[in-house]
């Protein structure tokens, strides 16, 4: 079942990175994390512990039950610690994660960065916001009173440079 699972999981992140191509990313300080890269990581990970623990019983080799069981000790553990850590340092990693999305913002739009141009507009149009906190983060971003046209509650073209009361709010 763990194999099952580990292959699921990295063909579908093999195949978003192939078909979201350079929709890769809203981080500018760490770029190679997206969503594709996460899903291909944890997806080999799974099925090598989960090779290691169906051969192992298969051939009833203890030296293979034993390094499964410390893998899945070990990946336990990492999550235990992963989970305390981000509930101990969570305000600043939520201040850090704002700031790294700040930076994404100015480059949006610009050449070269069509995966994020393009990430931005998605998640503002299925999430009805607009910029990180809120509209307010493009005109800090680019020094204008407006917004790309993705903010915009009823799409029309250059609907960003009207009013911000055109724009969503949460």
């Amino acid at each position: 079942m763990l194999e099952v699972g580990g292959c699921a999981i990295l063909g579908v992140g093999i195949w978003l990175a192939v078909t979201q191509g350079n929709f890769a990313t809203l981080s500018t300080t760490i770029p190679f994390i997206s969503a594709a890269n996460l899903l291909i990581g944890i997806g080999i990970i799974v099925m090598i512990v989960g090779f290691l623990g169906c051969v192992g019983a298969i051939k009833e080799n203890k030296c293979l039950l034993l390094t499964f069981f410390i893998l899945l000790l070990i990946i336990f553990v990492m999550e235990m610690v992963g989970g305390i850590l981000f509930s101990v340092y969570r305000g600043q990693i939520d201040i850090y994660a704002r700031e790294d999305l700040k930076q994404g913002l100015q480059l949006f739009d610009t050449d070269g960065n069509i995966g994020l141009t393009n990430a931005w507009s998605i998640i503002q149009t299925d999430f009805r916001c607009c910029g990180v906190s809120n509209y307010t983060d493009w005109f800090e971003a680019f020094n204008t009173t407006g917004a790309p046209d993705s903010c915009c509650r009823e799409y029309s073209v250059s609907c960003g440079l009207h009013s911000p009361d055109t724009f969503w709010k949460d």
